[in-house]
């Protein structure tokens, strides 16, 4: 162990005595590693072990310069001979840049000597003291990115100038301070604060990074309000040889979701499966499994685990066959279980839900003929769950899905839509409701039949469906010729465009050429009396939400239903838009 006595921060320096440990930033939209972010360590057991103590005595010595050089030198090799994927990303200080020994070109010789481009490589700002020579240092981003590396701002909103930092520098990525992330899926402020910077940086063309993600709930709701990057604990700690590929229960299958929300919900999950069984450690004998398996003649496999981590399964199979080899019985009490474990089994976390676990097995399976699965909590076992029990509980769910869908268009119906909209304000996340009618189509259901009334109901619910947003997107039948669009990308205005052009278009096959020539049909209204009804055209009532005062899906129906009712009173097609800023907007579309 070095003496700390003598120890300073130019003797570290000479000797190289640093380590550098790789942490990933996980691209969410991916569901992959984006890349990693070098981190330093001092010598190991010494006060300048921890990075704070370490630069800041660099900086007081008078060393910082060539420390954060050697830090450098020693991420971009130990990065090249790791042969990490994706892009890497390099600690800088700003304030190295107003060291009279700073040299500008260095990083790039390191890279050249190491094989590694630099655009394969972000330099990401640390700011540990107040920055005032914003010019100077926006002249050295500039011929940073000239040279084609990118530009990451760490720690938005702890340091002492961050807005005017982000403002005056336009980096390429902004970190946002672990102090934002913290339970932010249950504090309110903080939720505003960061949908506020996510807004401010598209408009920026800015990436947002969620730094210090430490627990599902955190990343669930980063997840959710499509935030692009994270990166934190939860997904891995700081480690010399890190991890190259995410295990897939990080992430919730969003096609999945996006289905299952557009069905009936259900909150079922894989615990609810949860058949408790004793597992055996791996450093037990083949004698305590046999004992196990003749106690338990109904059971095919026995969990194995590893510190209360499951590593496998012993198949009763796989023991018989060994039993019942030659010497298979002498052997036995000296044969090491290890070799008889089964790694390639499916291990699930138990507040998965049941039809995303079905997705996984299904995928998983293939044509083996497996029986079950394990279930853990946060990685720790917790028992078994039966394939058989799974599929039951998907049938319950498809039985449900048929009784709550529209039986002509076959979308979610009433229920569906309810529980969507309850679901999504409980996020608090924007979003908005577009309620979509059609104009004049009783008119031409009596002119031209239900059978042609049933063609303009299939065919515009077919063009919702092309001009949706995949996930972003909830398409709904709220019943005859009523549907309803529910979207959180930013742009479901242009999409609602989309969508009356295309069906401005469309519904002119609908006529007779006759009709079509007339521009419309003649019939009677509602009191009998003779009235020409032009071409079949859509209105659409658009209500940008959540308003405050709007706590269920009772709320969101009184507003859009008004804004329907605004849309219909325009002739043609037509768009109404309601939101509290600008009370009201019309939009004609003849």
């Amino acid at each position: 162990m070095p003496n700390t006595n003598t120890l300073t921060i130019e003797s570290i320096i000479n000797d190289r005595n640093l380590s550098i440990v790789f942490q990933p930033i996980i691209e969410n939209q991916q569901q992959d590693i984006f890349g990693y972010e070098a981190l330093t360590r001092g010598p190991v057991g010494t006060h300048f072990h921890s990075p704070i103590a370490l630069f800041e005595a660099a900086k007081e010595q008078g060393c910082l310069v060539a420390l954060e050089l050697l830090c450098r030198e020693l991420s971009i090799s130990a990065f090249k001979q790791s042969k990490l994927p994706g892009k890497l990303f390099l600690n800088a200080s700003p304030e190295t840049l107003f060291e009279p020994n700073f040299k500008s070109g260095e990083t790039l010789k390191l890279l050249q000597n190491s094989g590694l481009s630099p655009s394969q490589v972000v330099i990401e700002l640390t700011e540990h003291s107040p920055l005032e020579n914003y010019e100077l240092v926006r002249d050295a981003l500039k011929h940073y990115k000239e040279m084609g590396f990118e530009i990451a701002m760490d720690d938005l909103g702890s340091g002492y100038s961050g807005l005017r930092m982000w403002y005056e520098l336009r980096p390429d990525f902004v970190k946002i301070d672990r102090h934002f992330i913290c339970e932010i899926d249950s504090d309110k402020v903080k939720q505003q604060f960061v949908r506020s910077i996510k807004n401010i940086a598209e408009e920026l063309n800015c990436k947002v990074i969620a730094e210090g993600i430490e627990t599902a709930d955190e990343f669930q709701f980063i997840e959710k309000i499509g935030t692009p990057f994270c990166q934190g604990y939860y997904f891995s700690h700081p480690e010399k040889s890190p991890i190259v590929k995410l295990p897939s229960h990080f992430f919730n299958d969003r096609k999945l979701l996006n289905q299952m929300e557009n069905r009936a919900v259900s909150t079922a999950t894989v615990g609810d499966l949860l058949l408790p069984f004793q597992a055996i450690d791996i450093a037990s004998n083949v004698q305590v499994c046999t004992d196990l398996f003749n106690q338990f003649p109904d059971v095919d496999c026995i969990p194995i685990i590893a510190g209360n981590e499951p590593v496998g399964v012993v198949r009763r199979s796989s023991l018989t066959n060994l039993l019942f080899s030659k010497y298979g019985h002498d052997l036995s009490n000296k044969f090491e279980l290890s070799r008889l474990i089964d790694q390639d089994v499916l291990v699930l976390e138990d507040d998965l839900l049941i039809e995303q676990a079905s997705v996984m097995i299904s995928e998983k399976i293939n044509n083996k003929k497996v029986l079950e699965f394990i279930i853990v909590k946060q990685g720790k076992y917790k028992g078994i769950g039966l394939i058989i029990d799974l599929l039951k509980e998907i049938t319950n769910l498809q039985i449900n899905n048929a009784r709550y869908a529209n039986p002509l268009t076959l979308l979610p119906g009433n229920v569906p839509i309810s529980k969507k909209l309850d679901y999504i304000l409980s996020t608090s996340a924007p979003f908005t409701v577009c309620y979509i009618d059609l104009d004049n189509f009783k008119p031409y259901n009596d002119y031209y039949g239900y059978e042609k009334g049933d063609q303009i109901i299939l065919g515009l619910a077919d063009i919702l469906r092309t001009k949706s947003n995949g996930s972003d997107d909830f398409i709904g039948h709220i019943g005859g010729d009523d549907f309803i669009l529910i979207s959180s990308s930013p742009d479901w205005e242009t999409q609602c465009e989309q969508i009356l052009n295309k069906f401005s278009d469309w519904v002119r096959y609908r006529y007779r050429p006759e009709d079509l020539e007339k521009g419309g049909i003649s019939g009677e209204d509602r009191t009998g009396n003779k009235q020409f009804y032009p071409l079949l055209s859509l209105s659409i009532g658009c209500v940008c939400l959540p308003p405050p005062y709007c706590k269920s899906h009772h709320d969101v129906a009184v507003l859009t239903t008004h804004a329907k009712a605004m849309a219909k009173k325009i002739k043609g097609n037509s768009i109404y838009i309601y939101d509290e800023a600008n009370d009201q907007v019309k939009t004609n579309y003849c």
